[in-house]
């Protein structure tokens, strides 16, 4: 069953699969995510040798979206920037604009750095930040993002972007980032536990004080309902 809730004026969530939701939205001013790369990044991590844990919904991400899906997401803004974008080669357009968040740390279990595809034309861009980062904002999903660097995506899009949609929402990374800087957003998740870690993040995000002379965040409001 499919949950929309709308928790501040112009922040609205959605549980349910994007391929049913993305048709009935309207078109916003950027799609920024980070899809499923198929590589199987949510199995069982029983090794505590690399600190790794077990999360919710182990099976997510067995396969990548397809093709159709990809130009469904393509298709849902104006701009639109595709995190893990080096797996989606054969169904994104080519682009001169990339981005890359450098890990700081080589020959880890997983990629050294990570790339984004951007629909825009522009230099390539790199920020440094290690992947320690992310545990220090609390790191509920097994690629959940540093907020930092999801502001900084965010920060690379076009000027006059103040609607932000994420159709792979997760644990609502690229939510938080864009209440902070003062933006719309609108997220869809379709595994329950996700959306929940998500709704509670972007609320307390959005409860925050804001710091040094950031937008002012949207307005906190509460309307839910079920279809």
């Amino acid at each position: 069953m499919r949950r929309i809730e709308t928790i501040a004026e112009g922040v609205t969530l959605y549980l349910g699969d994007c391929r049913e939701i993305l048709p009935t939205l309207t078109r916003h001013d950027a799609t920024v995510t980070d899809p499923p790369y198929g590589i199987n990044a949510a199995r069982d991590r029983k090794s505590q040798k690399h600190g790794w844990r077990d999360y919710a919904a182990p099976g997510w991400d067995l396969e990548r979206p397809p093709s159709d899906l990809i130009k469904l997401i393509l298709g849902s803004a104006k701009h639109t920037i595709v995190w893990g974008g080096n797996y989606f080669t054969d169904s994104l357009p080519p682009s001169s604009k990339w981005l890359s968040w450098d890990k700081g740390q080589t020959d880890f279990s997983l990629a050294d750095f990570e790339l984004a595809w951007c629909s825009f034309d522009g230099a390539a861009r790199r920020i440094m930040l290690p992947r320690s980062v992310a545990l220090q904002d609390g790191k509920e999903h097994p690629t959940q993002k540093p907020i930092e660097v999801m502001r900084w995506c965010i920060d690379k899009l076009p000027d006059g972007c103040r609607t932000i949609l994420d159709p792979f929402m997760g644990s609502g990374t690229t939510g938080v980032a864009a209440v902070n800087l003062g933006l719309g957003f609108t997220g869809i998740e379709m595994v329950p536990e996700y959306f929940e870690i998500a709704k509670r993040r972007i609320e307390a995000a959005l409860a925050a004080p804001d710091m040094f002379s950031a937008p002012a965040k949207p307005a906190i409001k509460q309307e839910a309902f079920e279809l």
